[in-house]
């Protein structure tokens, strides 16, 4: 190679990385770990920023979080935090004719000099409201999650930035705003209008429209994290079985790892293979199916348009009529027999994926703003006369759409066993139900009848808003996520060791301070039940998880007794119409029994007086049957079918 061709070598190169580096500066996927003094990566090796040279806004404050909850996945972006005590903007390059996701981290933690249930502030991007009046405490007291990210879809302003301003409260003496992270993603336009369920001549036009993200389920599957997502949108997917309702789990599939989906009619950005690569059906048994369904629930705000898209794919079956079911939405057909959903014949081919998009209106009809559930259920159509009697689905999300440019709803109402500074909070108890107490052996029994009747009828909801009591002595269900399997703290025990003896291996130890801490140190507010072995308190543990821990009477010999008999037992039970124990505490002088607490309430409240679908007479039967087999397991020790 001559100089010359060296030279002109070097001078293409060189112009080229300029090309780039213009491109990226208008118009970048960013990350910014705000209140941070250094780029930093996260353990999914993404790149974050400081957001000094993005802020417009003199003199705001930066904080370090003092205390890192255990469920936080990374310390990048929520251990740093942006604060401001006066409207702020944030100016981020971006191209205006494309659409962006916008995604905001807050971890309402406690900050030095700051008390975060102070913290009320609005948010707009661009002219488009998205938080107002908005409590991440409150919220994540109500969802009991230790941090959150809500996700926007804007849509193109022809504006080459887009600003973000957040704003305190002035509804509030002491009111400031906090950020943690701020990411901002261009996508493809991925909207189009839709058909507003029950109305054949209205559509929703979701393509202009700016959106927040509700609810991204990979339905059948494992939780896929943003660094698995496709088209670099770095989307999370969470699994759907905390939001199935009624006991029709139905069955998960899966197609083999070689199998290929084939993007031939929409972009891969759409949802990475592994939604497509999994599902959720009725089952095989096609007579069951026909007089049951899938359901699902989500509580959303009201007074918004919703978009649910729902994402096919086909890998069992590979031809026209083989599966064909009916889709209601709200109660409402969405796909129905005249219509009925057929994957193969939306998708043209085995593995090739596909979506509907389907409008509704949720508006207050429990009389007030506030949450709403919305349901979604499927079953076969016999109309359509398909060669196997199913239904299926591999995907599912949720949008809102925005009203006269506002994304804005309340904030969570928060339960009551939620701490409140202002000591304001009233417990509530719900007198329909009646508590059950457990005894030595015939208390277990009690609580059997309670619990097992739930455990096929609904999975425990991890991130949902809304929170129903119960007065019974144990949860309904028993899911992975407070199993054994967790870490152990250990502590010093003042019964002995006799204890640990009974559940090694078996169950969790806890220590006083982490079931205080849980408690709110024992509030009273919290107390869900009293029985001959003392109070029973609902609670939370590792930052998320709801449990009722019962607390020992220090003056009730027959607790004592009570204490060690249910320790033995019930930590060795293990069958799916059983609840099991999580775990128990002997420290400080204090003796704890830990339970899954089921925060849907109980089977009566589903039964009576309850705007939710109604359970068929066969799916009674079920629960039933399911009882009768946890009872004849505890009498007998033997299995059942």
């Amino acid at each position: 190679m001559n100089e010359k061709t060296r030279t002109l070598c070097s001078l293409l190169c060189f112009f080229s990385v300029l090309l780039v580096s213009i491109s990226q500066s208008n118009g970048q996927d960013l990350a910014l770990a705000c209140g941070a003094s250094e780029s930093s990566a996260d353990p999914d090796k993404k790149k974050w920023e400081p957001d000094t040279k993005f802020l417009k806004t003199p003199n705001t404050d930066h904080a370090t979080a003092t205390y890192q909850d255990p469920s936080l996945l990374s310390t990048i972006p929520y251990m740093t935090a942006r604060i401001f005590t006066a409207p702020a903007t944030y100016e981020i390059p971006v191209k205006g004719d494309k659409r962006h996701l916008l995604r905001l981290h807050f971890y309402p933690s406690a900050y030095t000099g700051l008390n975060i249930d102070d913290s009320y502030f609005s948010v707009a991007a661009n002219d488009v409201t998205l938080l107002s009046n908005f409590s991440a405490s409150i919220t994540c007291q109500a969802l009991t999650q230790a941090y959150l990210v809500r996700e926007y879809s804007l849509a193109p302003t022809l504006k080459d930035a887009l600003t973000i301003t957040f704003t305190p409260s002035d509804k509030h003496p002491k009111a400031f705003a906090f950020i943690n992270g701020i990411e901002v993603v261009e996508m493809p336009e991925l909207f189009d209008t839709a058909v507003l369920v029950g109305f054949t001549d209205q559509t929703a036009d979701a393509k202009s429209a700016n959106l927040q993200t509700m609810f991204r389920l990979n339905v059948g599957g494992q939780d896929i994290p943003g660094s698995q997502d496709s088209g670099g949108l770095t989307r999370t997917w969470y699994n759907d079985a905390p939001y199935i309702f009624s006991a029709g789990l139905g069955v998960t599939l899966r197609a083999s790892n070689n199998f290929r989906i084939d993007y031939q009619k929409m972009p891969v950005s759409t949802a990475p293979p592994d939604v497509y690569k999994t599902a959720r059906s009725q089952g095989p048994n096609g007579d069951l199916n026909v007089n049951s369904n899938l359901t699902w629930m989500f509580q959303v705000d009201t007074n918004f348009t919703y978009i649910m898209r729902l994402h096919f794919c086909e890998f069992q079956q590979s031809k026209v009529n083989q599966k064909a079911f009916n889709i209601y939405i709200n109660n409402r057909t969405a796909q129905g027999d005249t219509n009925a959903a057929d994957i193969i014949a939306w998708s043209g081919g085995k593995g090739v994926p596909t979506y509907k998009d389907y409008a509704m209106y949720v508006d207050a009809s429990n009389g007030g703003a506030g949450g709403e559930d919305v349901s979604l259920q499927m079953t076969p159509s016999k109309f359509a006369q398909p060669e196997y009697l199913d239904s299926q689905l591999n995907g599912l999300e949720i949008f809102k759409m925005d009203t006269m440019k506002n994304l804005a709803g309340p904030n969570p109402k928060p339960s009551p066993m939620q701490a409140n500074q202002d000591g304001k909070r009233e417990f509530r108890r719900d007198k329909r139900i009646t508590a059950f107490i457990i005894g030595s052996a015939g208390g277990v029994a009690a609580v059997l009848l309670c619990a097992l009747c739930f455990t096929m009828y609904q999975r425990k909801r991890k991130f949902q808003g809304s929170d129903s009591y119960t007065s019974s002595w144990l949860p309904i269900y028993g899911n992975s996520h407070t199993s054994a399997t967790k870490s152990t703290i250990s502590g010093k025990s003042n019964t002995g060791s006799h204890l640990s003896n009974l559940a090694a291996g078996l169950c969790r130890r806890f220590t006083l301070s982490e079931i205080k801490h849980g408690t709110q140190n024992f509030d009273e507010s919290n107390v869900i039940g009293v029985g001959g072995f003392g109070k029973v308190y609902k609670g939370v543990i590792d930052g998320t998880t709801k449990v009722a821990i019962k607390k020992s009477n220090p003056n009730s010999e027959q607790g004592l007794n009570e204490f060690e008999t249910e320790i033995e037992l019930l930590s060795r039970l293990r069958h799916k119409h059983l609840v099991s124990l999580i775990g128990y505490c002997d420290d400080g002088g204090e003796m704890c029994l830990i339970y899954d607490y089921m925060s849907l309430g109980t089977l009566r409240e589903h039964l009576y007086n309850t705007k939710r679908p109604q359970l068929t007479w066969k799916r009674r039967l079920e629960l039933a049957i399911g009882s009768a087999r946890g009872l004849h397991y505890l009498h007998t020790g033997q299995c059942c079918l």
